[in-house]
């Protein structure tokens, strides 16, 4: 076969932004593609997920919070954000979706149950943040629009 006749191999298409299930996953890959594709998927899918992290850490800042920790890891869960404005110790999950209607779905009680867990593993860890009145946010991010701040989006009691 004459080289100058095969096809290039497609190339994804950077600008394009593919939401499957209420989830952005870039770059759109064409169907079909192996484990390469699904892997190269999921490096772009984290590193959108840490620029809404980092654009929803600039929004609370602007709002006056203080940042204690960002990407807080524990055996059960992590948390996004910890932060602290006026004597309230906030939890703040953070998710970047395709659009702001598909945020309320985006975290079922399961998840939850496992970001307070991990928000008690913060307090054991810092005491003093035990006194403080305690607050879990949610801070969607969708592609070309501002972050919203949704506050006490979910109760630790329930």
């Amino acid at each position: 076969m004459n080289p100058s006749n095969r096809k290039p191999p497609p190339q994804p298409q950077a600008n394009r932004i593919c939401v499957a299930g209420g989830q952005i996953r870039l770059p759109c890959a064409p169907e079909g593609e192996g484990r390469e594709r699904d892997d190269a998927q999921r490096r772009v899918a984290f590193r959108f997920g840490l620029s809404a992290k980092s654009r929803a850490a600039a929004l609370l800042i602007a709002k006056g919070y203080r940042i204690l920790a960002r990407r807080f890891r524990t055996p059960l869960d992590k948390i996004d954000i910890v932060a602290r404005r006026r004597g309230v110790l906030v939890f703040v999950e953070v998710k970047a979706r395709a659009s702001f209607d598909s945020v309320a779905e985006a975290i079922g009680n399961r998840q939850q149950r496992r970001i307070i867990a991990a928000a008690e593993l913060w307090l054991a860890g810092h005491p003093d943040d035990a006194m403080h009145d305690i607050r879990f946010d949610i801070v969607p991010v969708v592609p070309g629009r501002l972050p919203r701040h949704l506050l006490a989006a979910f109760d630790a009691s329930a």
